[in-house]
């Protein structure tokens, strides 16, 4: 589907990653790991077209990603961007509408099938008796799901989600980690997220991309990059590791 061929990604003064090369495919759920500033946010915003790359191209369905029509793309790739910049003064119920935009027929407002599928996104998030709330009056963790509501009505092939789980609790973390393991898994979408947190990957992730912070990185699946050496390698930190089931938990050793 998403296909990387030698990319090569910088910052004035730095290279973040060098000759990447690597596919996401419908079914798979992935990691993106690595310290700050090593490439993460660059990486998605090329992934999705908001950036161009160095060298190498980013490929969707077999063809350069730039090519076609913005419309179709946001189809096909929807993103969750770690930051938003503009305030947002109607409801959550029109906040999660936006993301429709890309299927409309009419330049006179939403059908029934768009108020139908913003609904059931805010019910996958629960917050369905937010739908009447204002956007501007919800806390960080609310406003987050309701993000997340927002790419769910877009209903895209492939999820691009930069820091996903930031200002969500314990609860609504797992929530959201179970949420896109279903998107992959049950509805065979492509799912690549960018995580902070060394605890989930190995529990709900089926493919794993770590950007080291010299420029190198290494994709495959879980099972074979989520290795505890390597991760200590890539945050600087001793970890412990833990098993439970088929997944698998890192934890600072501190």
């Amino acid at each position: 589907m998403l296909h990387c061929d030698g990319i090569t990604l910088s910052v004035p003064g730095r290279v973040l990653c060098r000759d990447l090369t690597f596919t996401v495919e419908p079914g798979q759920l992935w990691a993106v790991l690595g310290v700050n500033g090593s490439g993460k946010t660059t990486l998605i915003h090329a992934l999705s077209g908001l950036a161009r790359c160095d060298d190498g191209a980013v490929l969707l369905n077999g063809s350069a990603l730039e090519s076609g029509d913005s419309r179709r793309r946001a189809r096909e790739i929807g993103v969750l961007l770690q930051q938003e910049e503009a305030d947002f003064w109607g409801s959550v119920l029109e906040y999660v509408l936006l993301g429709r935009f890309p299927h409309t027929q009419s330049w006179f407002g939403w059908g029934s099938e768009d108020e139908e599928a913003a609904l059931a996104a805010l019910a996958a998030v629960g917050m369905t008796g937010f739908a009447r709330r204002r956007y501007a009056t919800l806390s960080g963790g609310e406003r987050q799901r309701a993000r997340i509501a927002q790419i769910l009505a877009q209903g895209p092939r492939l999820y691009l989600l930069d820091e996903p789980l930031q200002h969500l609790d314990l609860r609504h973390q797992t929530a959201a980690l179970a949420l896109f393991q279903q998107l992959a898994v049950e509805r065979g979408k492509a799912v690549m997220m960018v995580l902070h947190d060394t605890l989930w990957p190995g529990r709900y992730c089926s493919h794993a991309l770590l950007m080291h912070d010299d420029g190198t990185a290494r994709a495959g699946p879980a099972r074979e990059v989520l290795d505890r050496a390597v991760l200590e390698r890539l945050y600087g930190c001793p970890l412990q590791e833990f098993a439970q089931g088929a997944g698998r938990y890192f934890l600072p050793d501190v």
